[in-house]
Formats: C-alpha cells, sequence, structure tokens
C-alpha cells in the first residue's frame, strides 16, 4: 500500500468530512482542509495539531461552487504541503424536494453541488497528479447512487449516480498514468446531512463511519461500499428490489 502523506479534504467543517480528518491525523498524515465555515475549519485545525504535534494541517475558506477558487485552492495546498498526495471530494449537499413542487432551486442546488462541484475538484485534483505523475482520488458518493429515488430522494440520488459514473471514467482514463481512483458509497453515517432521519437500524454512529471511510480509502479499490455491514450485501439487493418497494417506502 502506497503512503499517501498529504491529503487534502474538502467539506472537512463538520460531518464526514471533521470525521476523516480526525482519523487520518491519528494516522499521522498532513492535511489541507477547506469548507465554507472558516470558524469551524481553524477550531478543528487547532484541536488536531494540539492533538498529534507532528502533523501539519493547513487550511482555506471554500465554496466550491465558486469553480475558479477551487482550482486556486488545490494549487494553494500543493504549493504549502510541496504536495498533494491524495484528494477526497467530500463536499455535498442533501436539500432535494420533491419534483414539480415548485423547489426547483433546491433540487438545482443539490445537483450543481453535487455533480458540477464534485466535477471541478475531480478535475482540478486530476490536474495535480497528472503533473506530478501520482496520486489518488477518492469521491464520497452515497449507496443512493445505485438505483433512482422518488419523493426528497430524487435530485440527490440523481446527484450521486452522475458523479459515481463521473468518477468511473476517469478511473478508465488514469489507469495507466498512475493514479487511482475509488468511488465510495457510504451508507448512512450520522452527520448533521442525516440528522432528519430519526431512528434507523442502519445508521452508524460518527466515529465508526469515519473509520470505515478511512479504511476503505486507504485500501484504494475501485469501488467501496461503507461500512462494509450491511452495505455490501444491501448492494446486491438494492439492484433487484422493485421499484414499487422504493416508493412505498421513500415516496
Amino acid at each position: 500500500m502506497v503512503l499517501r502523506q498529504n491529503i487534502l479534504i474538502t467539506g472537512a467543517s463538520s460531518g464526514l468530512g471533521e470525521g476523516m480528518a480526525r482519523q487520518f491525523a491519528a494516522r499521522g498524515r498532513n492535511l489541507a482542509l477547506c469548507a465554507r465555515r472558516t470558524e469551524r475549519l481553524e477550531k478543528l485545525a487547532a484541536e488536531l495539531t494540539a492533538a498529534h504535534p507532528g502533523i501539519k494541517v493547513v487550511t482555506r475558506t471554500l465554496d466550491v461552487t465558486e469553480h475558479d477558487r477551487v482550482f486556486a485552492v488545490f494549487e494553494e495546498f500543493r504549493a504549502e504541503l510541496g504536495s498533494l498526495d491524495r484528494v477526497i471530494v467530500n463536499a455535498g449537499l442533501g436539500k432535494g424536494q420533491r419534483v414539480g413542487t415548485g423547489r426547483f432551486d433546491a433540487n438545482r442546488q443539490t445537483l450543481e453541488v453535487n455533480f458540477v462541484a464534485a466535477a471541478a475538484q475531480i478535475e482540478a485534483a486530476t490536474g495535480i497528479f497528472r503533473e506530478q505523475g501520482a496520486g489518488h482520488l477518492a469521491v464520497i458518493s452515497s449507496f443512493s447512487a445505485l438505483r433512482p429515488f422518488p419523493g426528497k430522494l430524487t435530485a440527490y440520488a440523481a446527484s450521486k449516480a452522475g458523479i459515481s459514473a463521473y468518477v468511473d471514467g476517469t478511473r478508465i482514463e488514469l489507469k495507466r498514468k498512475g493514479i487511482a481512483v475509488t468511488d465510495v458509497l457510504p451508507g448512512y453515517i450520522e452527520s448533521e446531512m442525516n440528522d432528519r432521519i430519526g431512528r434507523n437500524p442502519f445508521l452508524a454512529k460518527a466515529e465508526t463511519g469515519a473509520r470505515a471511510l478511512v479504511k476503505a480509502i486507504e485500501a484504494e479499490r475501485a469501488r467501496a461500499y461503507v461500512p462494509a455491514w450491511p452495505w455490501v450485501p444491501l448492494s446486491v439487493v438494492m439492484r433487484v428490489v422493485p421499484a414499487a418497494l422504493l416508493r412505498k417506502f421513500f415516496a
């Protein structure tokens, strides 16, 4: 396994991004963290460097929908750390609404953040990796990418299906360039985005989920379901579940 020392994580001020940052810091990795909420980001960086004095943590404010800024920030991080060994495209949004109910604004924003902005991050990261001749791209998609979903999940699932396809194409493109590409499909993990779920037997604790994410990313496989249980077996089931059942539980 290749040691990826300098790791960039977008959307790192809370949720899965924060959890992964804590896990990688405990493993002695240097971190480049970016998010919109600067105060939370800087607080996290201070905590990590205090707990792990041997690592370097650098931060930038970044709204990933500002595409030119994405490219600039990634280059700044590379200059500050000397290289970027792994980029984790994590920033995402889950505010979709039912189609045709007058909330195209929410659905458009979900699609723009989860697909277009993610594609910009992929472009920025792989451009740097091509120049370096090495690197690992990990994109946090979602288990919902496997099937179309009704109700408030329609735009979200579509955005994740789209970005997973984009990641798969990127992997094929870069296979012989010394660049590893991983599509990460988490199930339910405690986070601000999943606060509205309520009681769910499949909801993993935040720390458990973060550990599973980091383990999967470190393995650098083409695709990873996280946590492996129950999402690996459910990935098989999901492909054959009748649409009527999806409508019953999610519409």
